[in-house]
Order: C-alpha cells, then structure tokens, then sequence
C-alpha cells in the first residue's frame, strides 16, 4: 500500500511522541513492503513550493511555513493537505490540532485514519480562543476521519461521543529497557537507586509543582530528578523552581536517549502527575525500563500502568508514598516487576505497529 502520513514536523524525529511514534512505524511499513511519505516541517523556503527527498527508503516531502508559531503550523498543515490529494494511498493524520482542514481530503473521498490523540481542549495552559479552536477539531476530526485512532479505552469512549464510529483502540508503545549504563548519571552526581524521576513537560495538569511540593517537605535521603524545559519568563515554571528544596534537581531537558533511558533504568520509582490525556509516551516507557510508579489517580493511569504500582490524589497522600519509598518500601519490587509484565501485555512495539498495519491495510482494502 501507499501510506501517507502527516501531523508532525517530520523524520528524523527530534520533536514529541508523534514524531517518536512515526520514527517507529514508518521504517515498520516500509520493511514490510509498504511505500511511506512523510510531510516534513522545514525552514528557509516558501511554503508554496516544496522539495522531495528520501531518507532510509522513506519519501519525504519538505514544506517550511512563512509565518511562526501556531499560525505556521497550520500554515504547513494546510500546505500538507493540499499536496496529498494529489497523491495515491491511505493518509495517517497524527492528532486533530487542524483537522478541520482534512475536509479536503474527505472531499476528494480518501481513506483517512486520525489519531485522535487526548483531550486537548481540557488543558489548563490553553485560553479561551485557544480551547475553543481545539474543541471544534476534534469534533470535526473524529467525523471527517474514516477510522479514529484512540490510545486508550477512555480515549475511544470520549470520541466515540463525537461521531458514529467506533474508534480503533491502538495504544502507544515503549522499548524493552533490560540494561543501562549508570555512568552517565555520574555528572548529575547520580548513582543508581539514590534518586526518584520525573519526565514531563513543566504543565500544571501534569502536577509537576505538587510533586516538587510534597517532595521538598522533609528530607528524603534521596534526589529527585525532574526533566523538563525550564523558562523563567514562565510563572508556573518560577513557581515549581521556588518551591524545590535542596534534594530536588533540574537538569533541564535531556534528549540523549543514552541518559534518560539510564535515568529512568536506575530511577528508585518513577513519578508520574498527568491528569489528562490517554496513554502517555513518559509513562509507557517507564513500564518499558521496569520502574515502579508513582502516579496521579486518574483512569488514564490506571489503565495504562496496571495494579502493583501507587497511585496519589493530593500532595499529603504523595508525601506519604515518597517516603515509603526512599525508606526502601516492600512495595518496588513487586511494582518493577509488575511494569514489565504490563508492558509485555499491552505496549510492546511490534504489536503495536502490527495494529497500526492493519488498521491501514483494511482502509486501504476498502473495508
């Protein structure tokens, strides 16, 4: 088949889960016999024209938007829809941030399967114009879409609402972490189990600031690690910084996958605040690396990390279960072993992309 995907800023990935998750699918597709076009999201040209390329088998086509920001991305993803209509083969659309603008695809009457992503509009960073725009895109998307794509049950339930369709449920996936070399964690001033982590964007909903709190209320004997792109123009972010005692550590944000899969390999647990949203990427692959989690009590979470691990509702319940663990709870072991049996159920990769196969292959069939 021909599989066309867009929604992201292209391959290599170097950006978020999407472009992480089509990293992995479309060497998949094309190893299996498939031809993959990327759209890829570039600089130093007109958005009107693009330019073609190959990269490992894979066809890119390069636009680069003329404005910035949220305004250029939707720039390059009109500039995305117009191109591919002019082009045989199903189109994967990865998240519904524009989807109103595949209305030009279901005109031209093509085959479309859209990940329909979380619950975007419920996001605490957004404004009012901001939640409107995304509200209406995924209303429009899970019914302009031939199949919607959702990564969780939860997920698939709340589209479902949307449109008369029942959503493909396809979650993400994560590698198998089974080693990881603990002397890159030497210039944090790391050692293994002497240190819990974090891994997430610096957004309230992901309760990055009630974690620091109840972290920094006693001492722990142990670091805390928390990931994540700082901007002190930012108040939340000033806020999470004022708020850190002396055990807690910023690093910043780390893209070596050596470091952050040894972080996450060596980590005592691995916390995880998300309130919104499906199956998160951080948190798939911190099941992948055999961490016990701590996390936010919510159906996303539960669902995706599975019985075993502990899970919080405020920062009194989270102080409690910090210190059980840096105080060596009974609970860890169990908790690590517990991941990796979750993971091996639900998330490994090649499972994974073998849903995503046949989900386009039967659109591509017609069924």
């Amino acid at each position: 088949m021909q599989l066309n995907i867009l929604g992201i800023r292209g391959l290599p990935a170097a950006h978020g889960g999407f472009e992480s998750f089509a990293a992995k699918l479309a060497p998949y597709m094309r190893d299996r016999g498939h031809d993959v076009l990327v759209y890829c999201q570039s600089e130093g040209q007109d958005a009107s024209a693009r330019h073609e390329d190959t990269w490992e088998g894979i066809k890119r086509v390069h636009f680069s938007p003329r404005l910035s920001g949220a305004v250029g991305t939707m720039e390059f993803d009109l500039a995305c829809v117009r191109d591919v209509v002019k082009r045989p083969g199903v189109d994967l659309v990865l998240g519904y941030n524009t989807a109103i603008f595949c209305g030009l695809e279901r005109v031209r009457g093509r085959k479309i399967a859209m990940n329909m992503d979380g619950i975007e509009w419920k996001r605490e960073k957004w404004g009012i114009g901001a939640k409107t725009w995304f509200f209406v895109n995924e209303v429009a998307g899970a019914n302009i879409c031939s199949v919607p794509i959702a990564d969780h049950p939860a997920i698939a339930e709340h589209v479902a609402r949307r449109c008369r369709k029942q959503p493909a449920v396809i979650p993400y996936g994560g590698d198998l972490i089974e080693e990881a070399d603990p002397t890159v964690l030497l210039p944090m001033g790391l050692a293994p189990q002497s240190y819990l982590v974090s891994i997430a964007r610096i957004e309230p909903e992901n309760s990055i600031l009630e974690i620091v709190r109840a972290y920094s209320r006693r001492p722990r004997g142990a670091k805390l690690v928390v990931l994540g792109n700082f901007d002190d123009r930012n108040a939340y972010h000033r806020e999470v910084k004022a708020s850190a005692g002396d055990e807690v550590l910023f690093p910043g944000a780390i893209y070596d996958q050596a470091i952050v899969q040894s972080l996450r390999f060596h980590a005592q647990a691995y916390l995880h605040g998300h309130t919104v949203g499906g199956t998160n990427p951080s948190l798939v692959e911190a099941l992948g690396a055999g961490n016990a989690v701590i996390a936010h009590d919510n159906r996303f979470n539960r669902w995706v990390a599975g019985e075993g691990h502990r899970y919080f509702t405020d920062e009194n319940d989270l102080d409690a279960i910090i210190s059980d663990t840096t105080t060596g709870g009974a609970w860890l072991q169990a908790a690590r072993s517990a991941a990796r049996s979750r993971h091996r159920e639900a998330f490994r990769w090649d499972d994974i992309l073998a849903q995503y196969e046949k989900v386009l292959l039967d659109l591509a069939g017609g069924n």
